[in-house]
């Protein structure tokens, strides 16, 4: 079981204390916080890919490949690559580059992104999305796993005899999850090939979200990959915690308030009842974490948001200490202890090479 942060890199107000960080600033924290994360032994960092204000992580990769330089264990994400509105060859290039600086450390989150301004800024219409999605896709993979390919399309200019480089370390290119909060196409996608689902809950009710993996679960298992539940699936929390939760919940509410998501919506207290968000003790994180697998079944990664809406570095390091002291060491344990032995663990790098070579000593 992985357990990681992710971040969607918001440049926001603290309410606490009315400052705003520079652009220099959160950028210089989202490093602090993926640093942290290894310091505590947690698994992944992810992050967000924004064109536009108030986010700033932009570049993913070049975050990620200052990361890898100053992490030695730490596995980088994103918590969206946009698929629809960066081009396949890009993005094939831009993280085999990432793939060998960080020698494997390295897999992607596939997304559409739902900023309906980004798809014309990169010349692409949003009612293209889901085509967009899957057509992009398709050349990447092909990018990756052909030395030289010749591909016509739709939505860009044909390829003749291209070969994307460099290629992927060891030939193995980086694995991909597809990430989506409300879009079946998106898990069927991810099913069909066999790649991993990750269904970001985060402002979602259980209900829906367990529609969605158990859509991907079932095509999964269609599709030859393996049974339903060997499906490889991902999900999203949020947490904000203290001692004793009536503290959480003093020092949160105000974040809550002025969140251009949740401020004007439901309550704190119904959104919590209504999502993955947890706002209290380190066990009141730890049970509704194990409850997620009550309700989805065995999963692979577990991200979980500590920054944004305000929040002091301070703070989310804070957070981050918590997880990796009291809450993440019980769901490692107990998580192990429920597991099937048919059920598998995430891949990474280090294990698609091992079934790899395994595979070319048995044939």
């Amino acid at each position: 079981m992985q357990f990681g942060i992710f971040t969607v890199g918001d440049v926001a107000t603290d309410p606490a204390t009315g400052r705003t960080p520079s652009e220099h600033e959160r950028i210089k924290a989202m490093v602090a916080i993926a640093r942290k994360t290894e310091e505590v032994g947690l698994d992944v960092f992810a992050m967000g890919e924004h064109h536009n204000p108030p986010f700033i992580p932009s570049s993913p990769t070049t975050i990620l490949g200052y990361i890898a330089a100053r992490t030695q264990t730490l596995l980088l994400s994103t918590a969206t690559t946009l698929i629809t509105t960066n081009d396949p060859v890009k993005i094939a290039e831009d993280y085999a580059v990432l793939q060998h600086l960080a020698d494997g450390r390295v897999d992607l989150m596939m997304g559409r992104g739902n900023t309906g301004p980004v798809y014309p800024w990169f010349g692409k219409d949003i009612r293209d999305g889901i085509d967009l999605a899957v057509e992009n896709y398709a050349l990447l993979r092909r990018l990756w796993r052909e030395d030289v390919v010749d591909w016509a399309g739709k939505h860009r200019t044909p390829l003749q005899s291209f070969t994307a480089t460099p290629r992927p370390l060891d030939g193995i290119p980086p694995f991909v999850w597809h990430g989506s909060i409300r879009s079946p196409e998106i898990a069927e996608q991810a099913a069909y090939y066999g790649d991993g689902f990750f269904a970001n809950n985060i402002f979602w009710p259980a209900s829906h979200t367990a529609r969605l993996i158990g859509l991907y679960r079932k095509r999964f298992e269609h599709y030859g990959h393996g049974s339903a539940d060997q499906a490889i699936v991902g999900l999203g929390g949020q947490v904000y915690m203290r001692k004793n939760s009536q503290d959480a919940v003093r020092e949160f509410r105000p974040y809550f308030a002025r969140s251009p998501i949740y401020g004007g919506g439901p309550s704190l207290e119904e959104t919590m009842r209504q999502t993955p968000l947890v706002v209290g003790s380190p066990q009141q994180v730890i049970d509704r974490t194990l409850q997620f697998r009550e309700d989805f079944g065995d999963y692979q990664r577990q991200l979980i948001n500590v920054d944004g809406m305000g929040i002091p570095l301070e703070t989310a390091l804070e957070q981050i200490e918590i997880l990796g002291s009291e809450v993440v060491p019980v769901l490692r344990k107990e998580f192990a202890a429920l597991r099937p032995a048919h059920v598998p663990e995430a891949p990474t790098h280090a294990s698609l090479k091992a079934a790899l070579q395994t595979s070319a000593a048995t044939s």
